[in-house]
């Protein structure tokens, strides 16, 4: 690695943490306070006094089974931050387990977000390395710390190793929707899925398809906030350990520099995140997640932007669920990151500075595709378009998306009647019931599941096919909703629109039988209804009553945003200044 370290010559800045320890026992009361108290941890003052004090932010949890691992990983971190001459101190924060935390960590994104910022601001660091990969972990940290604009470098917690079962290669999340269809539709029984629970997810990690939290470390990467390769690394590969260590190496560097995050997340590498999310295919969640992300950055990126990119960048990752057959393992080996970046060079900003380079360009010197079936040719693509198309219509006047490369190809222009479910709860106890008479021209409309909605806009998209039409064959169906999808699931699911029904978007006018149109070639979502009987139909729309009556629930509901817009808290998405404490 080249960079920072011997960018700036003459005296070294006063370090921030100086402002809590002072220069000596003249320096002040509260400064011998804060070096009685370190002394009081143990620490002896050759250890701290005039070194780079770099927080180690740790996820980990025991109900996180994607950040089991991280508690060691962050040893190894603060084994780099002692080699290059730092002191690092680890804090926890918020776990935000996926899989456990209902009714889902997305209402919690915003809370880790200011917790992360605030303990930086608050305690006596000067840089920080953030440990997070699980799905809302990556943004949330990123976000805090861009806000508070210390050098930072995150550490990705990486892929799960491959499912196994009866000689199959699984993939978790993507899999786990497929064999729970086959059992509804009777083609695997109890004993099989009793298998498939200890075959699905079997080593620490997130997961290893190109789902929500693959997607966002590969974003991560792209914008140059982790060391080379990190992103795809597998959890339990000693290499990851390797990887932890570097990025604790870094970060002292970097803060010797000052080379902040303002400094890396540019509104050029905002695009190139964008355009790596598209190529690899990955989760509709990234674009929440980044438009949040660039405006906690002072960057604006909006759905048009990603549209826009989408035309021009084609999906080269081979990986479920928008590809057909590989893992994350496969794209590790493959070339990973690097490699796949290397392909779209003609497409990125090259000259841009990322943690652990001056420029892109530099990053990128020498990096290699070893297996062009799994990050394939530019001749050769999974798709010749990125793998999010960006909707408008009078259903979704501020945007909708849909991962179209993960939908049955016949279903990407169709016209169908609506069968609508005002909530999650009743469309699951009614969706099976054949006298609704849903047939797979049918278009399944889910509303109530949206940012306020949900609340938190939870992971309902992935509406479930009728069980009957399952016994018949179907497996996918056009389906719309507020809400998001798994990054692992599939199917013609649109989603994120916005307005939500919530608070009177036009989901909320909708009714069974109303014809739906959706064009994804066109980019439109249309409402088969004239202008004068929505109008009618607003009329007599009454909002619904509020979630929350108190606590962190109605500061959510008070002040959550779209999700053309983030879903960032609205105080915290505006700009403005917060100085730092006075430590005296």
């Amino acid at each position: 690695m080249t960079g920072p370290a011997a960018e700036r010559g003459g005296a070294p800045r006063e370090l921030r943490s100086s402002q809590w320890y002072g220069d000596g026992v003249s320096s002040g009361l509260r400064s011998f306070s804060h070096r009685a108290r370190t002394r009081q941890l143990g620490y002896l003052p050759e250890e701290h006094l005039g070194k780079p004090v770099i927080a180690v932010l740790n996820t980990w949890s025991d109900i996180n089974p994607c950040h089991s691992h991280l508690r060691d990983r962050a040893q190894a971190v603060k084994r780099g931050v002692w080699q290059a001459g730092g002191f690092p101190l680890e804090f926890p924060v918020s776990t935000l387990s996926e899989t456990f935390q209902k009714p889902t960590p997305m209402l919690y994104r915003n809370l880790l977000a200011m917790e992360t910022e605030e303990l930086l601001r608050s305690y006596p660091v000067d840089g920080a390395v953030l440990l997070g990969g699980c799905d809302k972990t990556t943004p949330a940290l990123l976000m805090g710390a861009a806000s508070v604009d210390l050098p930072a470098v995150f550490v990705p917690a990486g892929p799960m190793l491959p499912g196994h079962w009866r000689g199959e290669t699984l993939g978790s999340g993507t899999d786990m929707w497929k064999y729970w269809d086959d059992h509804r539709a009777g083609l695997i029984g109890d004993c099989e899925l009793t298998e498939l629970e200890s075959g699905l997810a079997r080593s620490p990690g997130h997961c290893m398809t190109m789902g929500t939290a693959s997607t966002l470390t590969a974003a991560a990467e792209a914008l140059g906030v982790t060391v080379p390769g990190a992103s795809s690394v597998p959890a339990v590969d000693s290499g990851h350990d390797r990887m932890a260590a570097a990025s604790g190496l870094r970060i002292v560097d970097l803060v010797r520099a000052d080379r902040r995050l303002s400094h890396i997340l540019t509104a050029d590498a905002f695009e190139d995140a964008v355009t790596t999310v598209l190529g690899l295919g990955g989760s509709t969640n990234a674009v929440i997640h980044l438009i949040a992300m660039a405006g906690r950055a002072g960057v604006r990126l909006t759905l048009d932007d990603f549209d826009r990119v989408a035309r021009t960048v084609p999906v080269l990752a081979d990986v479920r669920p928008g590809g057909e057959k590989y893992l994350m393992e496969d794209f590790h080996f493959a070339g990973g990151l690097p490699g796949f970046l290397s392909r779209i060079t003609d497409l990125l900003h090259l000259d841009r500075p990322t943690v652990a380079h001056d420029s892109l360009r530099e990053q990128l010197a020498g990096a290699r595709v070893h297996d062009e079936d799994v990050i394939r040719p530019r001749s050769n693509p999974v798709a010749g378009e990125g793998g999010v198309a960006v909707l408008r219509g009078n259903l979704c006047p501020d945007g909708a998306v849909i991962k179209h490369i993960a939908a049955e190809p016949r279903l990407l222009r169709h016209t169908g009647p609506a069968v609508v479910f005002d909530d999650y709860r009743t469309m699951q106890r009614t969706i099976h019931d054949p006298s609704l008479g849903i047939t797979p021209d049918h278009v399944l409309v889910l509303r109530g599941a949206g940012p306020k909605g949900g609340p938190g806009m939870p992971e309902y998209g992935m509406l479930p096919i009728p069980d009957y039409l399952l016994k018949q064959g179907v497996r996918d169906m056009v389906r719309i909703s507020d809400a998001r999808m798994s990054g692992t699931s599939y199917g013609a699911c649109v989603l994120h629109v916005a307005p939500e029904s919530y608070v009177g978007g036009p989901l909320a006018l909708v009714r069974t039988g109303d014809p739906v149109t959706l064009d994804v070639p066109g980019r439109t979502l249309h409402l088969g209804v004239d202008d004068a009987e929505l109008a009618r139909r607003r009329a007599e729309w009454t909002p619904p009553p509020a979630r929350y009556e108190r606590g962190y629930g109605a500061l959510y509901s008070e002040q959550i945003t779209q999700a053309d817009t983030g879903c960032d808290f609205a105080f915290l998405a505006r700009p403005g200044v917060v100085p730092d404490p006075y430590a005296g």
